[in-house]
């Protein structure tokens, strides 16, 4: 969970207030980490599947039709106040301006990736692994965000074909105690190698879930279920006080940006009451990776944990939206 400022919630038709944060915050830091989590092979599982014939694709496809409830006409989208009022929520220690937050350079830009391959194509990790939902059951894993991410995994890798990699090390823990904000050394440091190593991986996904108050549930109902709702998060490396963050270098700003909002546009055509919008911070939270790195948020702590494995349902229909050039 990314706890910045404040923030919230949905966007359509317009974002009036941003949602109440209240608990750890997302930190990076100058300095490296000195040790770096080992990787364990029970720690990460690789999914390797035949694609799934054409049919079984198209009929899940053809179960949802666009049903759009803003106007996402290319004229309407080349406004730049009614671009950040619908799909983008600024945090006050940044700043963006119009030539950065550009629709039509967004949409243009190609993310599509090839299925016809034996290698991994797509990585799921988390950096806060110990994030739990209302009714976790305390010590299992199944009731984590990384049971969140194991079913993500199977949606992407028997729905739709892909090669996945679900990393389920505790990055979170790994100096020893509970500390969310070298999270984000850790897995750095234990990714880059791994991704080095595997430079099919195209995708990389870091699989959150938000904090709010007690009193807030983020939930709607998608084809017939309880489905938590998500926001999509992109640092920019700048603040409002230092300018650009040279310590934290991303070449792939804009491409991350495309991807996110490549992503809340297919929301926004098939399930406009999923997404709460994209959240622009000041900081990187591990995006410099690849360029279609996504940091989610996938409900909070106060759903439950189905309602939130319900949520991969539609993100994984939208993921393989963008990445087929539907």
């Amino acid at each position: 969970m990314v706890r910045e400022e404040n923030r919230d919630a949905r966007v359509t038709p317009e974002i009036t207030e941003k949602p109440q944060i209240m608990d750890f915050a997302k930190n990076e830091e100058r300095s490296e980490v000195t040790e770096t989590p080992k990787p364990e092979k029970d720690n990460v599982q690789t999914v390797r599947t035949e694609a799934p014939a054409e049919e079984e694709t198209a009929t899940a496809a053809a179960q949802v039709v666009p049903v759009p409830e803003i106007d996402l006409a290319p004229e309407t989208l080349a406004d730049y106040d009614y671009l950040m009022n619908h799909f983008f929520i600024v945090d006050s220690a940044t700043e963006t301006t119009a030539e950065q937050i550009n629709a039509a350079s967004f949409l243009a830009e190609d993310l599509t990736l090839q299925k016809e391959t034996e290698a991994p194509q797509i990585l799921i990790y988390h950096s806060h692994s110990q994030e739990t939902f209302c009714d976790s059951r305390e010590g299992k894993e199944e009731d984590t965000i990384v049971g969140v991410g194991a079913y993500l995994t199977k949606l992407l890798s028997e729905t739709y074909g892909y090669q996945v990699m679900h990393v389920t090390e505790k990055f979170d823990l790994a100096g020893g105690e509970l500390d969310r904000s070298k999270a984000y050394d850790y897995a750095r440091a234990w990714l880059e190698p791994v991704l080095k190593e595997n430079p099919s991986i195209q995708v990389v996904i870091d699989l959150h879930r938000d904090g709010v108050p007690d009193d807030r549930r983020l939930v709607t109902e998608i084809n017939g279920k309880e489905t938590a709702q998500l926001l999509f998060y992109n640092g920019l490396s700048h603040t409002i006080n230092s300018g650009d963050l040279s310590y934290l270098p991303n070449p792939y700003i804009q491409d991350n940006l495309a991807f996110s909002f490549q992503l809340e546009y297919q929301a926004a055509l098939y399930y406009p009451e999923l997404y709460r919008g994209i959240y622009l911070a000041g900081l990187r939270y591990n995006l410099h990776l690849r360029p279609r790195a996504l940091l989610l948020e996938a409900g909070a702590q106060t759903n439950t944990v189905q309602e939130v494995k319900n949520a991969m349902e539609p993100f994984a229909d939208i993921l393989d939206r963008v990445l087929q050039g539907k």
